[in-house]
């Protein structure tokens, strides 16, 4: 059985001053371009199960710029989208809820009314990407890799090894770096996170 991989994107503007970044489709900056870069020695050329990725393009850039060509997209891979609060950091939503924590109290709707995601939201789009791929991972001896987005990744991690959604609360993922998800006894585990990974040598 393979493990899966997960691949954070690389910077765009706004990762890079801590707005909020849902369903906006922004490109990488150039450091998110070489931030992807440094990843394709790893994983150029090399077979892999399958490939997933977001179809933000984010993601696809830092597929592409990794050496993982012809991937699939899904949309259940979208990251969190946060409503009312896209766009904001952290620090200027608790100018007015100083307590606010997005684990916990979700994000307000849309102007026009329309609901972000909760937790649980994100964590019922996670479980369906990880019931789709369990027997293609079951089938395979290869790696299986998946390139989203920092909140759906970690949320994503947290179904896998049984945890409510907003557990993924415990899973720090910074831009172009990978985690692996694997298993121990039949048990699934992390078998390595938030890593800047080296070519194989």
């Amino acid at each position: 059985m393979g493990d899966l991989l997960l691949i954070r994107h690389g910077e765009t503007e706004w990762s890079a001053s801590g707005r909020h970044t849902g369903r906006t489709d922004l490109p990488l900056t150039p450091d998110g371009e070489a931030e992807a870069r440094t990843l394709a020695p790893f994983f150029t050329g090399r077979p892999f199960a399958f490939v997933l990725t977001s179809p933000l393009r984010r993601a696809r850039h830092t597929a592409e710029l990794a050496g993982l060509r012809d991937a699939e997209t899904d949309e259940d891979l979208c990251e969190w989208d946060y409503g009312g609060y896209e766009g904001l950091t952290t620090a200027r939503i608790h100018e007015t809820r100083p307590d606010w924590s997005l684990w916990r109290d979700g994000v307000p709707p849309y102007a026009d009314g329309r609901p972000g995601e909760s937790a649980e939201d994100v964590g019922r789009r996670a479980d369906r990407v990880l019931a789709r791929l369990a027997p293609r991972l079951a089938g395979s001896a290869e790696d299986g890799v998946v390139v989203a987005h920092a909140h759906l990744l970690r949320v994503l991690t947290a179904r896998y090894l049984g945890l409510p959604a907003s557990e993924g609360r415990l899973f720090l993922l910074t831009t172009a770096t990978v985690g692996r998800l694997s298993t121990e006894h039949g048990l699934p585990v992390v078998a390595g996170w938030n890593q800047r990974l080296l070519p194989r040598g």
